[in-house]
């Protein structure tokens, strides 16, 4: 048995995924959140409004190499006198792959990532990347957790990590989950024990859904 999916396919030559926890620091993330990820749907409908508030997605990330460069930093603060640039070591990823899987309404999402309303970015303004959108048949039968990012789980390995799955559109309130990943495929070839898999035996496991309302519902 198998079950329809469409697979959509994101490459950035370079990424930067800020960890929020760290403030005033650019410490960077081995892939994006959940709602980095749901924000990037957004913008392919067209905003929030299109898109139903129980959508969900699965996702693997995996980056060719990572760096640390420099980046001029410019601080906010209260008053007529701004603080001047400074410059900040930056954690980015380079050679960034994103593959999400997506459930429901197929044929309305491959349309709109064929002709996105907004442009595609992955994490930051300007780190724009490209999109390939495409039917598959996911098997029904657990895979290995690979590159995947998942809910934390006692069978999950990887980096514990701790995401926003979830902002407000004011972005004065988030939602907070722990996950797990490994950038490493080959240290994570444990199969998991439930979710579907592809024709490769990748593991494709579902997410909480990212709408804004997910964080306004629960203020």
């Amino acid at each position: 048995m198998s079950v329809p999916a469409l697979e959509v396919t994101f490459d950035a030559s370079v990424a930067s995924f800020r960890n929020p926890l760290y403030p005033g620091l650019q410490v960077g993330l081995p892939c994006p959140p959940p709602s980095t990820v749901g924000g990037l749907l957004a913008a392919a409908a067209g905003g929030w409004g299109q898109v139903p508030r129980d959508t969900r997605f699965a996702l693997c990330c995996h980056a060719e190499g990572h760096g640390t460069d420099l980046e001029t930093f410019h601080p906010l603060a209260e008053g007529v006198r701004q603080p001047s640039p400074v410059p900040k070591d930056r954690d980015y990823l380079w050679g960034v792959r994103l593959t999400v899987w997506l459930f429901e309404d197929l044929d309305r999402w491959y349309r709109r990532f064929r002709r996105p309303v907004w442009p595609l970015r992955l994490g930051r303004s300007q780190d724009l990347c490209s999109a390939r959108a495409a039917w598959v048949d996911l098997r029904e039968q657990p895979g290995r957790q690979g590159t995947a990012l998942l809910v934390d789980r006692p069978d999950a390995v990887g980096t514990r990590l701790r995401l926003t799955t979830a902002i407000s559109v004011d972005r004065a309130r988030m939602r907070w989950d722990d996950y797990r990943h490994s950038s490493d495929a080959a240290a994570a070839r444990g199969v998991l024990d439930d979710g579907w898999s592809t024709h490769d035996g990748q593991a494709v496991v579902p997410l909480p859904p990212t709408h804004p309302e997910v964080v306004e519902a629960r203020s």
